[in-house]
This record gives structure tokens, C-alpha cells and sequence, in this order.
């Protein structure tokens, strides 16, 4: 993420794993650990040796539509690498203000299907509204998901993307399981992270991951590895696909 995301956090969704939320069996090794002695941008809790990141409120979404951001990230590059077809559904999860949303949405046209996630009803309000400029309306779908579940449809989804997300999810394990359950058989996972391995990366080192650590948590999951693009200028695209026995 990039630094001046910083500076508004999303109240409430810090630390929904100190209220007590249940735990589910799960791998060994895929156990959280709290810590009160922790990196100012995380929120005390780790997985896998990783601490998780602060979320960005709803109040900073004009960063994500600011002007200089497909110079800045190339995100047409990411677009393209996607290779969406006529007719796909897509989940954007995380969607914040639907900056892939509505872009994906004219990749896959009206006989496909883009389900915009997230866990703010304010960002899907700026979401949808962006829709409707658009003219996307009927393409996309606003989904109000929680920090276990994304509470897209079981077995309905071709691709699910999210960009810059992952490294914030207050539950990494139980989040992944819920998108599994939504793609379907041979269905793509899709996540984009700032590279954890560059130091010339000019974002905080909590907002960053390297291919190693993704590898690692995704490991426990019934997703294979597909592979690693980088064409983009500060990201990986790192690309695993749903177990077709699932």
C-alpha cells in the first residue's frame, strides 16, 4: 500500500479478532499469534510470521482514483494479464472504489457478471455510484461481505482479484477458504502485492509481500500455483488456481 494510504485507518475492522471471533480447525501451522509489541501500521496479529496491516477507511478513496495511477501502477498491464473473456464473472474483492470494478466490467460486457466486495457500506456506495457513471450498473453487483467472508455466491466465479488487499485481512485463513468456495472448479485466484524482495519499493514494509510468503500461506489451501507475472512496475501478479476435486 502506498504511504499516504496511511494516514486515515478503518476504525472497527483493527482488531475484530480481539471481539472474539470463532476459530475453525484449520492446518497446522495456520494459527494466528498476537503481539502487544508490534509495527505501528499493523494490528498485533501475525500469520505465518507476517503481521497484518492496517486497513484503509472509506475516507481515502480519492487515492484510489487519483489521475497518476495507471502511469503509476500500470494497471492496464494488470488488466491484460488477466485475460478476461466475454461472459466471465469476476469478483473484485476489496473492491474499495471499484477502480478495477467498472474497467473488468467492460472486459467480460453484459452477458458476464463483476461482483464488487467489500466490507465498508460507504465504499460501495462510491462504488455503485462510479457504476452508474459508467454505465455498468447492470454488470456489477455490491456485495457487503464481512472480515471471515467475502459472501460471494458458492461455485460462481471464474476469477476473484484483489489488488493490494490480501496483506490486510484480518483473517487470511478464513477469508481464503471463503473465496475458494465461491470460485468454481478450475477457477482463478488472483492476488497483487508491492514486492516484499525490493527495497527500492517505496511502501511501508507491512503493505509489501514477497512471492516466498504468499506461496507459503496459500500452501494450506486446496489452490495450485500457476504462475508469477511481473510486468508490472512495483507489483507481483501472482496467479493459483482452484483444486478441480474441490
Amino acid at each position: 500500500m502506498h504511504t499516504s494510504k496511511f494516514l486515515v485507518l478503518l476504525c472497527g475492522c483493527v482488531g475484530p479478532f480481539l471481539a472474539g471471533a470463532a476459530e475453525q480447525p484449520r492446518p497446522v501451522g495456520a494459527a494466528y499469534e498476537t503481539k502487544v509489541k508490534h509495527d505501528r501500521d499493523g494490528i498485533g496479529k501475525f500469520y505465518f510470521g507476517r503481521e497484518i496491516a492496517q486497513v484503509m477507511g472509506h475516507q481515502a478513496a480519492g487515492w484510489l482514483e487519483r489521475r497518476n495511477r495507471e502511469e503509476e501502477e500500470r494497471t492496464d498491464l494488470l488488466l491484460n494479464a488477466l485475460d478476461l473473456k466475454a461472459g466471465d464473472v469476476v469478483a473484485d474483492v476489496g473492491a474499495g472504489s471499484g477502480y478495477f470494478s467498472w474497467r473488468m466490467a467492460q472486459m467480460v460486457g453484459p452477458t458476464g457478471k463483476i461482483f464488487a466486495n467489500d466490507i465498508q457500506p460507504e465504499m460501495l456506495e462510491l462504488l455503485m455510484a462510479q457504476m452508474r457513471k459508467r454505465n455498468v450498473e447492470k454488470i456489477v453487483e455490491p456485495i457487503l461481505g464481512t472480515v471471515q467472508d467475502p459472501k460471494l455466491p458458492a461455485n460462481s466465479t471464474d476469477l476473484i482479484l484483489l489488488v493490494d488487499v490480501y496483506h490486510e485481512l484480518d483473517f487470511p485463513f478464513e477469508m481464503t477458504r471463503a473465496m475458494i468456495k465461491g470460485l468454481k472448479s478450475g477457477g482463478r485466484l488472483v492476488l497483487v502485492e508491492y514486492r516484499g524482495e525490493d527495497p527500492a519499493v517505496p511502501i511501508k514494509k507491512l503493505h509489501k509481500m514477497t512471492t516466498t510468503q504468499v506461496k507459503k500461506e496459500m500452501a494450506v489451501h486446496p489452490l495450485t500455483f500457476v504462475r508469477q507475472i511481473d510486468v508490472l512496475p512495483q507489483q507481483h501478479i501472482l496467479i493459483f488456481r482452484k483444486s478441480a476435486t474441490e
